[in-house]
């Protein structure tokens, strides 16, 4: 597990106190401008695939954290409105995170068609069409 994860993980969860207080004062000095926080969106992935596996996490419980961070003023992640996207659609179209950004991505690039042997796994979302291959 990579660093950055860990240490939101930490905070997310709250599995080991003195970590997540050191985390909590992270993020608060983050909100005052002290520090700026940037989150790669492959930690957002990350932080998901824990959560669920892990933890054993529901989707919308997921979502609601990963949300709560990504609003932490003073943390940036790369590709905001994708991740949000991806995000939304994986809470209320109930599919995978990757699948939902997969979706996302194209969407916000314009691309209305998703090429896949497996179109089961975007069943639901909706404003693509997938192709089956």
């Amino acid at each position: 597990m990579d660093k950055t994860k860990r240490v939101v993980i930490r905070y997310l969860v709250n599995d080991d106190v003195r970590k997540a207080q050191v985390v909590d004062a992270l993020l608060k000095k983050a909100g005052k401008g002290e520090v700026h926080i940037l989150m790669p969106a492959v930690v957002v992935a990350e932080l998901v695939w824990v959560l669920e596996s892990f933890y054993k996490m529901e989707a919308g419980e997921v979502a609601d954290l990963v949300d709560s961070i990504l609003n932490t003023p003073g943390l940036t992640a790369p590709d905001d409105v994708i991740v949000r996207s991806a995000l939304k659609r994986y809470r209320t179209e109930r599919v995978d995170l990757v699948d939902a950004w997969i979706a996302a991505f194209a969407q916000e690039k314009g691309a209305h068609e998703i090429h896949t042997f497996d179109k089961k796994h975007f069943k639901g979302i909706e404003g693509v069409t997938v192709v089956q291959l």
